[in-house]
């Protein structure tokens, strides 16, 4: 771009020096013109006679060159050098745009790791990360990027997740949790067991679908590029026509008037607006959600977003935050402590995610001395001796099965009845806890002529139905397997109109076939599983259901300008094209109608990123 720079000052001053300055002798005059215009218009003189030679001939830089020199021809040296400047002007504009986009997703490159320090044989080792092997210990100092994907077995810090997440706050990180590699290490010293090589890591999957999102384009972009390998040989025969027939056969005709008017018409048809704008929107509105943690795979998603009308979502780790909870802790003639206490020694020697939550609301050291009898009885539930007390934990089965009279609690979750020495003493509920922004995200979505939204969920009915009531979810299908997840998503894209867009958003792995056949998949990234990012088409990366009220923001925003630079380029183009053909318009206006309308059409897709 500096190189840009410099030549197209250089032309400009010697520009306005021949147009101001009169050397009483036009050659001279007409020299200083001929240097400027090859200063500015030599690269893509060159560039044309090399794509003619590649049997591309129909190009901007043909275009431009056949305009130019035919300028010099008639006479017409200033207009013949605005039109290499102007134009050069439009395309440092489209540098800067594109370097503009590329900065804002060029920040996830920031996520690639140089390099891994590993230990081995007591040694520390600095080497690549993809020659660390699954289960080494690898360290990260304060500063450094972390390489692999891991947990924590030793260390406190705190870390950078913007580059992965979009977050801006630091996340404080302990012994026991799970380390994504792109993260940058802020303070303390931490030591990670590494579980992914380097190729199935966060970093190295988030770079491939960052890289990989061009490769898939848009509608519109398909038709401007159609639209380009037509249009510019067409306008290139009406613009001989104009400069030949004419003066053939219209009386007192000139030839270099109509090839005048030609040359204009040419310079006016150049497709660059269109092939410019259109590309640059979408690669700035992939850039605008990269900043917000939202990746798009491609062009064509970003298209699609917009038109969606039907959204599916998974329930568990997708609305909910998939961790079971303590809710509510109910005692009767016992205090809350004494309960919940009571229910934790029980659930001592189980990983059932139920007693997990149960140990984890207690949050104390369990003496297991006095733990003296635990037995687990199947689909029931606990028969515990807990300092000399004889303790039932479990279901209603469990209560009537031992003649236990307790009140029945008719709650969202499951319900554990709790017995001491034959005694009903309370019951604790533990449900799945809904997201923060899970509510405001469905009102929003309705908001944005999202005109269905529907959960499937293998939960029981009654947990669903309570969860989709809560959030104003229009339908609801509970009870499903994966594979009937796949038919009833299936059911609902044969419904749907031809036009509109079905979205699906999950995170499991039971999730990856649904997210594959929907027009839309979009897969929670920091939580959900490898399977349902790999299939999904855009990857939220805070795990926010509120991103998607983002995303399709953007997708309509980036819509809307490239159907206002269309629109604009087309409409000016044809005014002028008319004009020129007619002889009412000179190469200035010409310019304008290609390198002006370029550039407002540049400087309108740069929005998006905003």
């Amino acid at each position: 771009m500096k190189k840009d720079k410099i030549k197209i000052i250089i032309s400009a001053i010697l520009f306005v020096i021949s147009l101001i300055i009169d050397f009483n002798n036009q050659i001279i005059n007409n020299i200083i013109f001929v240097i400027s215009y090859i200063i500015v218009g030599g690269e893509i003189i060159k560039e044309a006679l090399e794509n003619i030679f590649k049997g591309e001939v129909f190009d901007e830089n043909f275009l431009m060159t056949v305009a130019t020199i035919g300028a010099f021809g008639v006479g017409e040296f200033p207009e013949a050098v605005a039109v290499m400047l102007f134009y050069q002007i439009g395309e440092l504009f489209q540098s800067y745009a594109v370097d503009k986009s590329r900065k804002s997703i060029s920040y996830l490159m920031d996520i690639r790791p140089d390099f891994a320090n590993v230990e081995r044989n007591g040694k520390i080792e600095k080497i690549a990360p993809d020659k660390v092997n699954i289960g080494e210990i690898i360290i990260v100092k304060p500063g450094e990027k972390i390489p692999l994907d891991g947990y924590i077995v030793e260390g406190v810090s705190t870390i950078d997740t913007k580059a992965l997440t979009g977050e801006t706050i630091p996340k404080d990180v302990k012994e026991g949790t799970e380390i994504l590699s792109g993260c940058i290490n802020l303070n303390g010293v931490i030591k990670i067991k590494v579980t992914k090589e380097y190729g199935e890591s966060t970093a190295s999957k988030i770079l491939d679908l960052v890289e990989n999102a061009s490769s898939k384009k848009a509608k519109a972009e398909n038709f401007i590029t159609k639209f380009a390998k037509y249009y510019t040989p067409t306008v290139v025969f009406i613009a001989v026509i104009i400069a030949i027939l004419p003066p053939l056969i219209i009386k007192d005709a000139i030839f270099s008037d109509w090839i005048y008017r030609a040359l204009s018409f040419l310079v006016v048809s150049c497709p660059c607006a269109l092939v410019i704008s259109i590309p640059l929107s979408f690669f700035g509105g992939i850039g605008g959600a990269s900043k917000k943690g939202i990746l798009i795979k491609g062009s064509n998603y970003l298209e699609g977003l917009a038109n969606t009308e039907t959204i599916v979502f998974d329930k568990t780790g997708t609305l909910t935050e998939g961790i079971f909870e303590v809710q509510k802790i109910n005692a009767i003639n016992i205090s809350k402590e004494e309960l919940i206490k009571i229910a934790a020694y029980s659930e001592n020697y189980s990983n059932h995610p139920i007693a997990l939550s149960i140990k984890k609301e207690y949050n104390k050291k369990i003496n297991e001395k006095e733990i003296e009898k635990i037995e687990e009885l199947s689909g029931y539930g606990i028969v515990a001796k807990i300092n000399n007390q004889n303790v039932l934990v479990g279901n209603e089965k469990l209560m009537n099965t031992k003649n236990i009279e307790f009140t029945k609690k008719n709650e969202i979750g499951t319900v554990l009845y709790i017995a001491i020495d034959g005694k009903f003493v309370g019951n604790i509920v533990i449900a799945d806890k809904i997201k923060k922004d899970a509510k405001k995200t469905i009102k929003d979505l309705k908001k944005n002529n999202i005109k269905q939204t529907i959960m499937l969920t293998g939960d029981t009915k009654s947990i669903g139905e309570s969860v989709a009531k809560d959030l104003g979810i229009d339908k609801v299908y509970t009870q499903l397997l994966p594979n009937d997840k796949v038919e009833k998503v299936e059911g609902l894209l044969k419904e749907k109109s031809k036009k509109s867009k079905l979205a699906f958003v999950g995170d499991g792995i039971n999730d990856a076939p649904v997210l594959a056949i929907s027009d839309i998949g979009i897969a929670m990234g920091a939580l959900g599983s490898d399977a349902a990012i790999e299939a999904a088409d855009i990857v939220l990366m805070t795990d926010e259901p509120s991103k998607i009220v983002d995303a399709i923001h953007l997708s309509k925003k980036t819509m809307r300008i490239v159907k206002e630079n269309i629109i604009f380029a087309i409409s000016v183009k044809i005014i002028i094209l008319i004009l020129s053909a007619f002889g009412l318009s000179t190469m200035w206006e010409a310019v304008f109608a290609d390198v002006g309308v370029s550039i407002i059409a540049i400087i309108n897709a740069l929005r998006v990123l905003y």
